[in-house]
């Protein structure tokens, strides 16, 4: 059963079928649409199963009817009985109207409905005139009674580039003493959604404006007026500076760990002592601590506290390796050949990282270059036996064969993989080639796997 054959059964016993919500949005904004939400008026609980007997009510709080993927709700009302973001009580009637049920939405935007049957709009609080004008508008004071809307008004200004209305800042500031109440896994939705939209800074610029960052983002909102070198940093503190290393690698990659990285990647800079500013000497190894904070209290995924982790320990030495000696170099590509950020994810967090946007050497290339000609399966096809040799001698042997090859070679990689200005998009086919060259496999002899990526 289709939409409009659901519509005309609904019509004939007394009731409308709507498109509401993000789909009606989208669709006024040409953008692709995902989910289709429906909502139903006048027509009873005990109607609607009456009228579709096989539907299936999913939903804890009220009613949601899933017929043939189609998921429809009945119009209702939402009434504020204590704090937090379960604190309602839900009421549905057939006497209540689309209006007001727009009303308990959070924007203007999100507040426009679409008859199915007779495709006519309605828009009884101007969302369109805001969707043309950019703008991110609350309904009514209604607004803070669900305090995850603060975080939702972040995501949107960072998915649609829109502002926000200031009266609606104001409102999301007030809800500010229960957004403590919101689980992790309803805060993580809109962080991740936030982080895979094309200016993911939006989100964190907005919240710093509402004054709320502080509540689930305190490690990004500490970085607020830490003073850096002038000479190095002319974009200003340590969160203007981190906003700008995230939009540059989101421009750069999909890849919601390589962006997630890119935001802690200087984050041990708040635990700077005072007397050493603007200098930050060891804030890489302060910055482990702090990922795990964050990690915990947001309950993140292991892949993203481990991508993080290594970009905090590792993005300092990654913009100076190619000045290493060959040796050095060595072993710092192996290295990060085996860690989950891996060598270009690295070098394209290295590079956003430079804000004077100095002539540099891609690392990455070169790396793979070296550990694709070089590496343990080579040198034992080569007749080195690490179990007759030892594993000490063998892996500095490999160390010293792959610094020839990169001293051979250092003219050409300088003027090969220099670049000036911008990254360089780097292709899903590029990150699996990458993968494809891990130096020591686990079917490798022995435990050179583990050794490969162990401290000179």
């Amino acid at each position: 059963m289709d939409e409009k054959n659901i519509a005309l059964l609904i019509q004939n016993n007394g009731g409308r079928l709507y498109l509401v919500g993000g789909a009606v949005r989208d669709e006024i904004m040409n953008r692709p649409i995902h989910d289709k939400d429906y909502c139903v008026t006048g027509i009873s609980k005990d109607d609607f199963i009456r009228l579709f007997p096989n539907a299936k009510i999913i939903g804890k709080d009220f009613p949601v009817f899933l017929i043939d993927n189609y998921q429809i709700a009945l119009a209702r009302k939402d009434v504020k009985t204590s704090k937090g973001y379960k604190g309602f009580k839900v009421i549905t009637s057939k006497n209540i109207s689309i209006e007001d049920d727009l009303k308990r939405r959070d924007l203007t935007i999100n507040a426009i409905a679409k008859d199915v049957i007779t495709g006519k709009i309605i828009d009884p609080y101007n969302g369109i005139e805001d969707i043309k004008n950019k703008r991110l508008r609350h309904i009514s004071n209604c607004f803070s009674e669900d305090p995850l809307r603060a975080y939702r008004v972040a995501r949107f200004a960072s998915e649609l580039e829109f502002e926000i209305d200031e009266k609606t800042y104001k409102l999301m500031e007030k809800i500010k003493s229960e957004l403590r109440f919101l689980t992790c896994d309803r805060v993580f939705l809109e962080f991740r959604k936030a982080l895979n939209t094309k200016k993911p800074s939006i989100f964190f610029i907005v919240l710093k404006k509402a004054n709320i960052l502080d509540i689930h983002f305190k490690e990004i909102s500490d970085l607020i007026g830490v003073v850096q070198p002038n000479e190095f940093h002319p974009e200003g503190d340590v969160f203007n500076h981190t906003m700008i290393v995230l939009d540059r690698v989101a421009k750069e990659t999909k890849d919601v760990n390589v962006r997630f990285s890119a935001l802690l990647h200087d984050i041990g800079k708040a635990k700077t002592p005072r007397d050493m500013l603007p200098q930050h000497i060891g804030h890489e190894e302060a910055g482990i601590e702090l990922v795990d904070r964050i990690c915990d209290r947001l309950n993140l995924p292991y892949k993203w506290r481990k991508c993080a982790k290594e970009t905090v320990k590792y993005h300092m030495k990654a913009g100076i390796c190619t000045t290493m000696r060959p040796y050095k170099q060595a072993v710092f590509f192996n290295k990060i050949n085996r860690t989950s950020i891996g060598l270009k994810n690295l070098y394209i967090i290295s590079k956003a990282d430079d804000m004077l946007n100095r002539e540099s050497i891609n690392f990455s290339k070169i790396a793979i270059d070296v550990l694709k000609n070089i590496n343990g399966r080579t040198l034992i096809s080569s007749g080195f036996d690490p179990k007759i040799i030892g594993k000490d001698r063998f892996l500095n042997l490999l160390y010293e064969r792959q610094a020839e090859l990169i001293k051979k070679k250092e003219e050409s990689y300088m003027e090969e993989n220099k670049f000036t200005l911008g990254l360089e998009n780097i292709t899903q086919e590029e990150i699996e080639e990458e993968n494809a060259y891990k130096v020591i496999k686990e079917d490798d002899p022995i435990e050179l796997l583990k050794a490969i990526v162990e401290e000179e």
